[in-house]
């Protein structure tokens, strides 16, 4: 990559939306994401209860339960300040800029042994006004409109985006046409994530890795926790330079390995990631590390 391109990261956390439901559902701007990179399963490993805390946590750590010490929805009793999540690491250790935006508690607010991002260099947190899925729609439109001025306007190196409707309307709701329409109204939501990106005046001389991930499935009933195959299937979306085919295998620690991969950052100077950068697998016709070095196409 040119030294006078930009690497840019945005990962954008949905939160439980089952596989075989984003499979089937038209999605055009998710879809548009995996034509250019790779939509790929990722199955919750035996030792991580399939719960949003552990999770999430696991995801923008880098790090196993063991490590991280988030076991359930309260936090308490963590390791997050030996092992921070990304957009801190990158904001404390190595003086790039970050942002989140999420509007579920304990992500961001000291409320059952929270915060999961520590001290990214800009966060937004906009709560839901009660834990029904009207109220948590609106909490996603909020932060995605939020996410949209920030993402259009500055220069944040690494971003984390979380959008929790789906989840909530499934644990109230099931999993049936008003789950369904959730995760309509998600992709939409991404697109326009996208939109801000790609209309950035600096868009041309910025190389962008774009990842969208979910943390678990759901029954068909709603809910999760369990070890069934629907509540321990997640997912990742990838698109960005040199990901364009899906890995034999990844995993949840993975992707924050990746965030530094694609920023051209060392993890830590100390200690290492569980996870890996997805090029470091073996697909399943050759290895990654062409020479593609594709960005999103824009609209």
């Amino acid at each position: 990559m040119p030294s006078s391109v930009v690497p840019r990261v945005l990962v954008v956390g949905i939160d439980g939306v089952r596989l075989d439901m984003l499979r089937r559902l038209p999605t055009p701007h998710l879809d548009t994401l995996a034509a250019d990179g790779f939509l790929a399963p990722i199955e919750v490993d035996d030792r991580t209860p399939t719960m949003s805390g552990p999770c999430w946590a696991t995801i923008v750590t880098g790090v196993g339960v063991e490590k991280h010490g988030v076991w359930s929805n309260d936090f308490t009793g963590h390791r997050l300040d030996v092992f921070p999540d990304f957009a801190t690491r990158l904001a404390t250790q190595s003086g790039r800029r970050t942002f989140v935006a999420a509007g579920w508690q304990p992500l961001m607010q000291v409320r059952d042994g929270g915060p999961l991002f520590r001290a990214p260099s800009r966060s937004t947190y906009l709560s839901p006004v009660a834990d029904t899925p009207e109220a948590w729609e609106t909490c996603d439109e909020r932060i995605t409109e939020e996410a949209v001025r920030v993402l259009g306007g500055d220069d944040m190196d690494a971003s984390f985006v979380y959008l929790g409707s789906p989840d909530e309307t499934a644990h109230f709701l099931g999993c049936g046409d008003a789950y369904e329409a959730a995760v309509l109204r998600v992709d939409e939501r991404v697109g326009r994530l996208l939109n801000a990106v790609r209309s950035r005046p600096a868009y041309d001389s910025e190389r962008w890795t774009v990842l969208v991930v979910t943390d678990h499935g759901h029954v068909d009933a709603g809910g999760h926790g369990g070890r069934s195959e629907e509540e321990r299937t997640a997912w990742l979306i990838a698109t960005g330079p040199g990901l364009r085919s899906a890995p034999e295998r990844i995993r949840h620690v993975d992707v924050a390995a990746q965030v530094f991969a694609s920023l051209g950052v060392d993890a830590d100077r100390h200690w290492t990631l569980d996870g890996r950068p997805f090029q470091q697998y073996r697909c399943a016709s050759r290895e990654f590390g062409s020479a593609d070095s594709r960005r999103f196409s824009r609209a």
